[in-house]
């Protein structure tokens, strides 16, 4: 559960960007696009490896 408090003097805008960014940090949104739609365990085995395989390429590029 993430939640904010809001300062004095502060503006709707600014809390409103502050809490965006707490759920951004813990992964909230991301965690709710994943559990959108149900995904198989073989489907999920296979995305696990294909985003395996791309941070790996990355890391071999940047070298």
């Amino acid at each position: 559960m993430v939640y904010i408090r809001v300062k004095d003097n502060e503006s709707p805008e600014e809390a409103l960007k502050r809490f965006k960014h707490e759920c951004e940090k813990n992964a909230i949104l991301k965690e709710i696009k994943k559990r959108e739609f149900y995904i198989s365990p073989s489907l999920e085995k296979k995305i696990r490896r294909q985003e395996l395989k791309r941070k790996l390429r990355k890391l071999t590029n940047k070298k």
